[in-house]
């Protein structure tokens, strides 16, 4: 039997209208307090997306975000807890896990009654519309040190119950195609906040990787009458050189065809859409298995592994019903002192070279041994 969701503890709103929800574990209760900051007003707040007629996608313009922090300080941290409420965008003495629009998103305009629909693209030749669309971030602790491979299960399990009450929601708004989840953790990512946290895109639109994969199952469901993500869990299952971790309602292995230097892909046994429609041994297992893998990568080197932690989920509809739930994990570190940086070829071709076997790297992250 599906779950029910689990809902925030409290609901309230920051000082320009955004709201922020409080997840809390068992036994805890959230004390937000009023948000005292002079936030500017967000009425004019507003992106655009623009359609590429040479690839087919939709590119999101943000102005706005050439504004967001960039590495402050850890005493100017704008996602620990500002227990008087004028120093950060979470205003409570302490937190377990919260939710909030993001103060400088690359899409805006989702509401639940305001209906959406991209532009036909053939409709001329230069076509933009609004940035429909909500950008959230997740924070998975207070502890500006935390990482997610350091929370224990029960804080793991409710990150993930706040991305599966997220994505339940977001479904629902008009012109919602996709919702994303993800994290981004190291600065060689990019990453301008250390803080753990993570982000929650909907977007009006299947992304390009998306699209691609399911262009993929609807053929070869065409040509086999299966379903291409059971196929790979299948066959990797059954070959079992690239499994990291066997578990009886999940599987985290290194593609056969792996990207990155360091790839795996978590995978529950039964094939669902989305995290909404796990059972709640199912979401268990998803989170020991995300995060026997996450503790696995912090033990590859001396110094902690940066990655990208990707939730592949989809809505269930008819365009993207051959999608499978999976996450995927992905480093640009190819050894202890080394990065893969994005070159011509990826860069501008999007044909990926690796410089280490898939193989060779379940080898050394079966040998990082279990958490």
């Amino acid at each position: 039997m599906t779950p029910r969701l689990r809902p925030p503890a409290v609901t309230t709103h920051l000082a320009d209208g955004r709201e922020i929800d409080f997840f809390a574990l068992d036994g805890h209760v959230p004390q937000p307090v009023p948000d005292r900051r002079p936030l500017p007003d967000r009425s004019g707040l507003q992106s655009q997306v623009r359609y590429d007629r040479q690839t087919g996608d939709w590119i999101a313009v943000a102005a706005l975000r050439q504004d967001r922090t960039y590495k402050p300080p850890a005493d100017q941290c704008p996602l620990c807890p500002s227990p008087d409420g004028t120093v950060s965008e979470v205003p409570a003495p302490d937190y377990d896990v919260v939710v909030f629009e993001n103060r400088f998103p690359s899409l805006s305009g989702a509401a639940p009654d305001h209906p959406f629909a991209l532009p036909d693209p053939a409709s001329a030749d230069l076509v933009s519309a609004v940035g429909h669309g909500r950008c959230e971030v997740i924070c998975f602790s207070s502890d500006h040190t935390a990482s997610f491979a350091s929370l224990s299960h029960d804080h793991a399990r409710l990150v993930v119950d706040a991305w599966r009450t997220r994505t339940a929601h977001l479904l629902t708004l008009p012109g919602v195609a996709q919702v994303f989840c993800f994290e981004n953790r190291g600065e060689e990512i990019g990453v301008t906040l250390t803080h753990p946290h993570g982000q929650i895109y909907a977007y009006p639109y299947l992304t390009p990787r998306t699209r691609s994969m399911i262009a993929r199952a609807d053929d070869h469901r065409d040509r086999t009458g299966r379903n291409l993500f059971e196929d790979i869990v299948a066959s990797e299952t059954a070959v079992g050189t690239r499994v990291v971790v066997d578990h009886p309602l999940a599987v985290a292995f290194v593609p056969f065809a792996a990207r990155w230097p360091v790839e795996v892909h978590i995978h529950p046994r039964r094939r669902v859409a989305n995290l909404v429609d796990l059972t709640d041994e199912e979401l268990d297992a998803l989170t020991t298995v995300h995060l026997d893998v996450l503790r696995r990568f912090d033990r590859l080197y001396d110094s902690p592994l940066p990655y990208i932690a990707a939730v592949h989920q989809y809505s269930g509809r008819s365009v993207d019903a051959e999608g499978a739930l999976h996450i995927e994990l992905m480093s640009v570190r190819r050894s202890a002192t080394k990065l893969k940086f994005l070159a011509g070829s990826e860069s501008a071709m999007d044909a990926f070279i690796t410089d280490v076997t898939p193989e060779d790297v379940a080898d050394r992250l079966r040998a990082a041994g279990p958490s």
